[in-house]
């Protein structure tokens, strides 16, 4: 799927990795770019147009359809973080939060965009996923579970638009460098990296991309005799 020309809708895109995905959009030739946002007001981004999008909210997301029958290219960024553990007392709480913006506003876009995708040749659908997608931590647990949800959503999409032709990339990455993650003390990527790998995976035709080292290790360890998912081994 090529960006030159295209008609990318990105959410989220009004700071981190979904503004850095607009920039590389527009830097690979895209012919419009809708910067999807709560509150358009805050998107900044010189040469896109701002879209009031709340993942969450079906009025927006059919409204966003109905207006945007140009779209070649649905990009699904926006995403919240709780820092939750999965045994905390509010991890009920933070995993509904993060089940609908994580999984339930991508499956309701994808839905909503696939005749849209359809009627354009078929398109791209981009999922961001992550590499907490594959492991837990302590302070991601509920996290780890809205993502990988996502994972096994866009796994599904994959096989059922492929009639259609619809190109469905997983982008899965560690940390970065982004407000999400201000509290969190780890390695992080920059997000203009983490958004030309996403380009460059969807041009090429991919269908999966470890956009950094974090997620690279993370899968390569799936065949290890402890997989990382698996976590420490328990005291003998």
């Amino acid at each position: 799927m090529n960006f030159k020309d295209a008609v990318v809708f990105i959410t989220g895109a009004n700071r981190g990795l979904g503004k850095a995905l607009a920039q590389a959009a527009l830097a690979a030739g895209a012919r419009k770019v809708y910067a999807g946002a709560r509150d358009p007001a805050t998107v900044t981004l010189a040469g896109v147009t701002p879209v009031k999008i709340d993942v969450t909210n079906g009025a927006d997301i059919a409204a966003a359809a109905q207006a945007l029958p140009d779209v070649t290219i649905l990009i699904n960024n926006a995403g919240i973080f709780t820092g939750s553990g999965v045994s905390t007392p509010d991890a009920v709480a933070s995993a509904r939060a993060e089940l609908e913006t994580n999984l339930f506003g991508p499956m309701a876009l994808s839905q909503a965009f696939a005749a849209t995708l359809k009627r354009n040749g078929g398109g791209a659908i981009v999922n961001v996923l992550s590499a907490l997608s594959w492991i837990s931590l302590p302070t991601s647990g509920t996290y780890s579970v809205s993502k990988a949800a996502a994972w096994a959503l866009t796994n599904g999409l994959r096989g059922e638009l492929q009639a259609q032709n619809t190109q469905v990339l997983g982008a899965h990455m560690g940390y970065m460098d982004t407000d999400m993650t201000d509290g969190v003390d780890a390695p992080k990527a920059a997000p203009a990296d983490v958004a030309l790998a996403i380009v460059t995976a969807l041009e090429a035709g991919q269908d999966e991309v470890l956009a950094d080292d974090t997620a690279r290790q993370v899968k390569q360890g799936f065949t290890a005799p402890r997989s990382a998912y698996l976590g420490q081994p328990r005291a003998a």
